[in-house]
């Protein structure tokens, strides 16, 4: 038998290689900074074109290379990171295997500028799918940069599977965000298509955090710090009330090294236990440092899980530190036996004594002498009694016989106090008639409306309802443009991300359709100054915050598809909440308004919004 096995050209075995390392734009950026980093570099530049399908430009002010080590650095398993198998477990840099920039040579044009400090010329290589191209000395900054065109474009399968240029933006955008969250003292600067998307000047943790997620962020940070001799914790936690239904703003780090670690990640919601909405998700930035040799990186090609030698302890550790920290801020509810009960009274009041009321005595009072005047008590209090606001409900339960009606009364010296309770008791208290008393609709369990009908009752979701009706006049305000607006007096001032800016940028037409009037950007604030009807100021922030979520999330490209996602977001953050207390009008203006859709009987996301019980399924219960 003929000999079958066959080693594989360099140029096939990188493109194999490729796909483990690199599966989009965004691990191109990734690896290109993270080797910038590793040059000891003080400021970061990034530059991508088309989300990096046409240009991936990574310029940094570090150490630079010579000739020698520009052109091996392209060969496969060339690093200068590691000698020896052991120094796998004490790593103290971001890349080891030698496998990213040969990885990368092999499926784009490639192209590397990088001088020394102390040389006076620097080098020039190009690179196109393996191939040298070109190599000659040139005149260039000290340090390196290295510029990735065309990706993918000698595997047009690869090229093809790539996501819409705004869903591969996000991925890279997070990349960025890891990068540079983990090394807050090196300055990075953002550039897409030619605008900036990001300045980070080098900073502390705290300033890097609000500086990516806007200034609205600094406010929501809870600082945590614990330093064992396992391991020491440092970073943030957001506050309870700011936790959200996605999992976006959940960061760990391990040795300045982003990790996933479903395991930790528990570890950081069992420490808020007790103090989150049902659904939401706690958000954190948190740093570990561990020994570097209690720790296995190369578990993974994206180097993004990491093996503990000892993880139970460091999940223990963990979710203690997030614990006492919540509960040192005043977050979370703390048991304190050792109170000074002296806490409980204001420091002015503490010394000062109690005054004695004063009571007046009428002496000429006797209870055998009739008085046609009503009398009232001569005590005087330091406080006034408040007017009863509910008086109408201590009648509730009363016949109409048992009462004087006001229009048998004479009238007395105070008229137009008895004309004002006439007209109340009149409209509300002592007039029935059968239609107030007749069945029609009741709410249950403030989630269900229950309507009666011929052969049965009729169960409606009262919020899938509203959800689907607002979606219907939402959807067609977007298509046919006639939403109206009401104008604030004073504009409203909402503060997002930059990211979260472009986001609604785009969308910015379709929520004009809706109803919004938006006046210019400025920074990091968004300026409204007119709002749709149906909405109140309160619910603007939270309807845009979860509208940049959900299409942060999906990404539709333009057109239908995009006013869909914009139609449903706001219509379902816009809808009534389960516990919300409807009355009789209520609940049947909600019907009429449900039937008059196009499809009443199910939600925009495809959930039942009403069942029918027939009388005889009843009858059949009761067999």
């Amino acid at each position: 038998m003929a000999d079958i096995i066959a080693l594989l050209p360099d140029h096939v075995a990188n493109q194999i290689a490729a796909g483990e390392v690199v599966q989009r734009p965004a691990s191109v950026v990734k690896e290109l900074l993270e080797n910038a980093i590793d040059a000891q570099a003080t400021s970061i530049t990034l530059v991508v074109k088309d989300a990096g399908k046409t240009l991936i430009q990574v310029t940094d002010n570090g150490i630079g290379m010579s000739t020698t080590d520009a052109r091996l650095c392209f060969e496969r398993h060339a690093t200068s990171k590691i000698k020896k198998a052991d120094d796998l477990f004490n790593l103290h840099t971001k890349g080891f295997r030698g496998e990213a920039l040969a990885s990368i040579a092999a499926i784009a044009h490639v192209q590397l500028k990088t001088k020394t400090e102390g040389a006076e010329i620097g080098t020039t290589i190009s690179i196109e799918g393996s191939e040298v191209k070109e190599q000659e000395p040139a005149v260039v900054a000290t340090g390196t940069t290295i510029s990735v065109k065309n990706l993918f474009y000698n595997i047009p399968a690869r090229r093809n599977f790539l996501k819409s240029n705004p869903v591969e933006t996000r991925h890279i955008i997070d990349e960025f965000h890891r990068v540079a969250l983990a090394h807050p003292q090196i300055e990075f600067v953002m550039h897409h298509n030619g605008s900036p998307v990001f300045n980070l000047p080098a900073s502390n943790a705290r300033q890097r955090i609000v500086n990516i997620f806007g200034g609205k962020t600094n406010e929501k940070l809870v600082p945590v710090s614990e330093e064992t001799e396992i391991v020491k914790v440092s970073g943030f936690v957001l506050k309870p009330q700011y936790s959200k239904k996605s999992r976006g703003e959940q960061f760990f780090f391990v040795n300045d090294r982003f990790i996933k670690s479903p395991y930790l990640h528990h570890a950081v919601s069992s420490a808020f236990e007790g103090l989150l909405k049902q659904g939401t998700h706690p958000g954190y930035f948190l740093f570990l440092e561990v020994a570097s040799q209690s720790i296995d990186i190369n578990i993974h090609p994206t180097k993004t899980e990491i093996k503990f030698d000892d993880e139970h302890s460091i999940y223990a550790m963990l979710r203690a530190t997030v614990k006492h920290s919540l509960g040192q801020f005043s977050v979370a509810p703390v048991l304190d036996f050792n109170k000074d009960s002296g806490f409980d009274t204001p420091y002015e009041y503490s010394k000062k004594q109690p005054s004695t009321p004063k009571i007046e005595v009428d002496s000429n009072f006797n209870p055998f002498i009739e008085d046609k005047k009503p009398r009232q008590a001569n005590i005087t209090f330091p406080f006034k009694r408040e007017k009863q606001a509910n008086w109408e409900s201590l009648y509730v339960g009363l016949k109409d016989d048992t009462l004087t009606s006001p229009s048998d009364q004479t009238e007395t010296e105070h008229p137009e106090a008895l004309e004002f309770e006439s007209d109340e008791i009149t409209g509300s208290l002592f007039t029935s008639s059968e239609n107030d008393t007749q069945f029609t609709t009741f709410q249950l369990q403030q989630k269900y409306i229950v309507n009666p009908i011929k052969n049965g009752m009729l169960v409606i979701h009262q919020h899938l309802a509203h959800y689907r009706i607002l979606y219907e006049e939402l959807l067609k305000n977007i298509t046919v443009q006639e939403a109206v607006s009401q104008q604030l007096l004073f504009p409203l001032q909402v503060q997002f991300s930059k990211p979260d800016l472009d986001i609604l940028d785009k969308v910015k037409e379709q929520l004009e359709h809706t109803g919004f009037a938006f006046a210019e950007t400025n920074g990091d604030h968004l300026e409204i100054k007119g709002i749709p009807v149906a909405v109140s100021e309160s619910q603007v922030e939270t309807i845009l915050e979860k509208l940049v979520g959900d299409i942060r999330g999906e990404v539709p490209d333009a057109g239908f598809s995009q006013n869909d996602l914009l139609a449903k977001s706001m219509a379902k953050n816009m809808a009534i909440k389960t516990g919300t207390p409807l009355n009789r009008e209520a609940q049947e203006h909600l019907i009429h308004r449900l039937f008059a859709c196009k499809e009443p009987s199910v939600s925009p996301d495809n959930r039942p919004v009403l069942i029918t019980l027939d009388t005889n399924e009843l009858d059949k219960r009761f067999n």
